[in-house]
């Protein structure tokens, strides 16, 4: 592995009301909780020493505001490509909420009935993968937990559904990066809480 070859950092934002609820939180604006305030602020000292080429950061306010408290929020790009999945009709719903509905549902095989569908999630991930290895350098990128697990098998060039064996954390610090040289993504770190789950 070389460390000349760029990293694509990836941030959770921090806590919600309805991430600790486990309801599907996707372009909802919901504003973080003051639990998620303070994660996001612990990432400040962590990131202050990433040299990075650009920032960018999910319009939406858990993650542009997990930026700002991160210390980023002056430089960070806002990028619509990064909002969470639109869950439609399930918007607000737990999974057992869902699978009492529809038995035997799960996310990335079934998608979202009214929403976004994965290949469409998949898209965005992809026009995101151009971006984020168009720039010279590293990058800092503040997302959501379903897209950020889409975007990170689409970086492995796997299919949007493989990003269902990602599990991640609000405020989880994640690395994507390359092996010996571009032509062999990998992901260098994932799922780095900076506090501990209870």
């Amino acid at each position: 592995m070389s460390d000349a070859l760029p990293v694509a950092w990836l941030v959770r934002h921090g806590e919600t009301a309805w991430s600790v609820a486990g309801r599907h939180t996707g372009l909802t604006d919901l504003p973080l909780t003051a639990r998620g305030e303070q994660t996001a602020r612990d990432l400040a000292p962590r990131l202050r020493g990433l040299a990075v080429a650009s920032v960018f950061t999910s319009p939406l306010q858990r993650a542009a505001k997990t930026c700002a408290l991160a210390g980023f929020g002056d430089v960070a790009h806002f990028d619509k490509d990064l909002v969470e999945w639109d869950y439609g009709d399930y918007e607000g719903l737990t999974s057992r909420e869902i699978r009492a509905r529809r038995p035997g549902w799960t996310l990335f095989r079934d998608g979202c009935h009214g929403g976004e569908t994965l290949a469409a999630v998949g898209a965005r991930a992809d026009r995101v993968v151009q971006r984020l290895r168009a720039v010279d350098g590293d990058v800092l990128v503040f997302s959501s937990g379903h897209f950020l697990r889409v975007l990170a098998a689409r970086w492995l060039n796997e299919d949007p559904s493989a990003g269902r064996h990602f599990v991640l954390g609000t405020a989880a610090l994640c690395a994507l990066g390359y092996d010996h040289d571009r032509s062999e993504p990998v992901i260098r770190l994932w799922n780095q809480l900076s506090y501990a789950v209870a």
